[in-house]
């Protein structure tokens, strides 16, 4: 088979963008991470975020966060942003 159509290096993929997270001793990073996981969620790129920020989708410790962020969507009628905090706090 050839070489094209194999994904050696799908195992290491690096997320493919830039999720502007801080430094991880930065007050910021947990609300940071917890919107680089739900905006990855719309994208379908869960996994890559959680490889980004060292969180795994559902992580109790950002519930509080996300729950402030659900509150942000549906001030701003972010309907897919409402959907993807929802299921995370699911």
């Amino acid at each position: 088979m050839s070489r094209a159509f194999l994904r050696d290096d799908a195992e290491g993929e690096m997320p493919r963008r830039n999720y502007d997270l801080p430094e991880r001793d930065d007050p910021r990073f947990d609300r940071a991470a917890a919107r680089a996981l739900l905006e990855a969620a719309r994208v379908n790129e869960t996994q890559l975020a959680e490889r980004a920020t060292g969180y795994y989708w559902g992580e109790p410790r950002l519930r509080s966060l996300v729950e402030e962020i659900l509150s942000e969507a549906e001030d701003a009628g972010d309907d897919r942003l409402e959907q993807v905090a929802r299921r995370y706090l699911g």
